[in-house]
């Protein structure tokens, strides 16, 4: 993965999210093409760089880039409010049936980070540079 150029920023940031449904539904199997579609439009519109992505029965990967401007909540967020919009509006009867307060996302997410430098090597960079 190697670093973006944008007018004032290089940057190479990778995030890993994994989120669940709430109440822990299994529900995927019978969304999977309407969920993966969904999420490749939203990363598309954001500018966003889609690494990896793996829906599960009762849970979601998703391994992107993204520009230093965009925080990881703020990704999260509109990765999961804009899907289930999405899912509200082509199964309404089955999102009812299993969320009767709406949305269908729990609102804990994991978010982590990937890069190609580790932590040590860039303190090791840190404590030998010269800091004019």
């Amino acid at each position: 993965m190697e670093a973006t150029r944008s007018n004032h920023t290089v940057y190479n940031i990778n995030y890993h999210f994994v989120w669940c449904p709430r109440y822990r539904h299994s529900f995927f199997d019978y969304v999977a093409e309407t969920l993966e579609s969904e999420f490749h439009a939203i990363i598309e519109r954001n500018d966003y760089e889609l690494r990896s992505l793996h829906i599960s029965p009762d849970h979601v990967h998703v391994f992107l880039g993204a520009h230093a401007k965009h925080s990881p909540s703020e990704i999260v967020s509109r990765l999961k409010s804009v899907t289930a919009r999405r899912l509200w509006s082509e199964y309404p009867e089955m999102m009812r049936s299993l969320y009767w307060g709406g949305g269908c996302w729990e609102r804990s997410f994991y978010v982590g980070t990937a890069g190609e430098v580790s932590r040590e090597t860039i303190e090791q960079y840190i404590n030998r540079s010269e800091h004019v």
